[in-house]
């Protein structure tokens, strides 16, 4: 079957299609001047304005009475679009097993009510994630669950300008939970190893990494944004290596989305998971009690540090790789303690 073409439906094609909207509910007769011409058909041309857009950002020139039916059409075009493109195979995966397509079709989009209305997430500092080239993104663990990662990765995708997707290095034990490592693969994580992780980086991808691991989620809720340990730097390492800049990322607000009080270490050993959480309504509730609390959330992207001014084989010297490990952790410490000085309230922000 071959491919549909799909052609731009760019501003002044909009304003054009406001104006004939325009029309159908006025009384009279508006003239209407003709649309450029164009070979695709209006399913195209939405779909391809939603591949533009495939975060689902309200399109410019939408009179506000139709913007709500718009905003279907335009869903309902976008999900009719991406079907046609499963069945059709047309889509990519890389030899990570990321898959854009279904990434931002399928596993984003209801992240946004989350991120939106449930943390109100904000984001400081943005424009220190550069546009194009590798990076590495450096940020604090915390909350029980890993929906700090999440949200960071939403954050990019939603808020940076170039919406560039974040490939995030998460534990083994992510990749071996059935349908949760599938997912993650697809979704652009890999294992948190040097060999994937300077890969990626060389590659030009912007990568993100949670160097306390479980130490960090799991801590208790007394010892909430008190970093734990970074490791050995190996994502030093990776950046030293392949020149790429470190950007320390300070989150605020996941740690009270779960207050873990408790550990149930023998369900722990019987899972094979590194903690079993309790908390002031799991397990008590059941799954209501696994509903995260609607805390107020503040993601800052600091001031990248540079690695490509140490030289070839900088990341073989243990006390540069020591000292900049230090140097992150710290920037991500003094950053937390800043940014709680400010919150008024752990729920209102």
């Amino acid at each position: 079957m071959a491919e549909a073409r799909v052609i731009p439906l760019h501003g002044a094609d909009r304003e054009a299609a406001r104006r004939r909207r325009a029309a159908d509910r006025a009384p009279g007769p508006v003239p209407v001047p003709e649309p450029p011409a164009s070979d695709a058909t209006p399913s195209e041309e939405h779909a391809e304005e939603h591949a533009a857009d495939p975060m689902g950002a309200d399109p410019m020139g939408a009179d506000e009475s139709g913007a709500e039916q718009a905003g279907w059409e335009r869903r309902l075009a976008g999900l009719l679009a991406f079907a046609r493109r499963r069945i059709q195979g047309d889509y990519e995966v890389d030899e990570f097993g990321f898959d854009p397509d279904l990434t931002d079709n399928v596993l984003m989009p209801p992240l946004r009510p989350l991120y939106e209305k449930w943390f109100r997430v904000e984001t400081i500092g943005m424009h220190n994630v550069p546009g194009e080239g590798g990076a590495l993104i450096v940020a604090n663990h915390s909350g029980t669950l890993p929906l700090d990662a999440t949200m960071t990765a939403f954050a990019v995708r939603a808020d940076h300008p170039k919406r560039r997707h974040l490939r995030m290095l998460g534990a083994d034990l992510v990749f071996k939970t059935p349908v949760l490592g599938a997912l993650a693969r697809k979704s652009g994580q890999t294992l948190a190893c040097n060999p994937d992780a300077e890969r990626l980086l060389r590659s030009g991808e912007l990568v993100g990494v949670w160097p306390e691991g479980f130490k960090g989620i799991g801590k208790p809720f007394k010892d909430r944004y008190k970093l734990q340990r970074f490791g050995r730097g190996g994502f030093v390492s990776a950046a030293l290596n392949t020149g790429v800049p470190i950007i320390p990322c300070s989150i605020v607000g996941a740690e009270e989305i779960y207050p873990k009080i408790g550990d149930i270490k023998a369900l722990a050993r019987l899972f094979g998971f590194p903690y079993f959480p309790v908390t002031p309504f799991f397990p008590f509730l059941g799954p209501l009690g696994a509903i995260p609390l609607p805390s107020k959330w503040y993601i800052e992207f600091g001031e990248p540090i540079r690695t490509d001014v140490y030289g070839e084989h900088a990341a073989d010297d243990p006390m540069l790789v020591f000292n900049l490990t230090d140097q992150v952790r710290e920037t991500i410490q003094q950053t937390l303690y800043r940014l709680l000085t400010q919150r008024r309230n752990v729920f209102l922000g």
